[in-house]
């Protein structure tokens, strides 16, 4: 249900936990602020009553944070009916309207209101009037290490920067692309393509890492079988003498055993 527009006390206001929003340009509230120095705020934030004459806001938080700055008493807001669940969502859905938010700061707000709210991918979706993969395929860029994500938001590169980077694990890789993918402002498409190359790369790396594995446990066994054999020998009361020597070709294994006393 909504009301009317009233003036309420700027002090008996608070930001919306919720709210996706994190960074504020201070040049942009600057501007903001003289606007409405200049012709008045055009359009009252919304705001619901938490607790007494308490209010949080819905929508409008850069326009509170510049009435603010301008040391205003009050400021013009419309009252709504809204439980947590629904003001986070109507917080989002604002600033998506408006393009406010960069895609990090979508995904933090998408995994928020799921693990708060305890809501699906799909029932989000629903909400947002987004399509499910729209959604997941938002929130997996937050598997990039924190120093790669402020990387890219650094950058002012895209979602599908981002996610054309989850197919390297490595942090240290990963902020060598970004760095790369900065400075010869590299497109989406060739991003992929560099990405693709260095996971290639990696993964044949790691073929012969196994290979050598499996082959140095291979020999090991070897050796041991006839480190074995020897001791066995030795048991017998047998002067055996055991030798072995190893170059970067062949690993040589001696093993003499006198004549006399045999």
């Amino acid at each position: 249900m909504i009301s009317n527009i009233i003036h309420i006390d700027v002090n008996k206001i608070i930001s919306n936990k919720n709210q996706p929003r994190k960074i504020f340009d201070e040049k942009a509230l600057e501007e903001l602020s003289e606007s409405i120095k200049n012709y008045g705020i055009i359009q009252p934030i919304t705001v619901r009553k938490i607790y007494d004459d308490i209010y949080e806001i819905v929508a409008g938080e850069r326009r509170y944070k510049a009435v603010k700055m301008l040391k205003m008493d009050t400021i013009p807001a419309v009252i709504i009916e809204a439980k947590e669940e629904e003001s986070a969502a109507m917080s989002l859905i604002e600033n998506l309207q408006r393009e406010d938010l960069d895609f990090i700061e979508e995904a933090m707000a998408f995994e928020r209101l799921i693990r708060e709210f305890g809501l699906s991918q799909t029932q989000l979706a629903q909400k947002l009037g987004k399509s499910q993969s729209a959604v997941a395929n938002k929130i997996r860029v937050l598997k990039l290490p924190q120093s790669v994500i402020d990387k890219l938001r650094e950058g002012k590169l895209t979602e599908r920067h981002g996610r054309a980077l989850l197919k390297i694990s490595d942090e240290e890789i990963l902020l060598n692309i970004v760095e790369k993918i900065i400075k010869k402002d590299l497109n989406v498409s060739e991003t992929e393509k560099l990405v693709n190359s260095i996971a290639e790369d990696i993964n044949d790396k790691k073929k012969k890492d196994r290979r050598y594995i499996r082959n140095f446990i291979n020999y090991k066994i070897y050796i041991n079988t006839i480190k074995n054999a020897y001791n066995e020998i030795v048991k017998t009361g047998i002067e055996a003498k055991f030798e072995q020597n190893e170059s970067d070709e062949f690993i040589e294994i001696k093993v003499k055993i006198p004549k006399k006393g045999i």
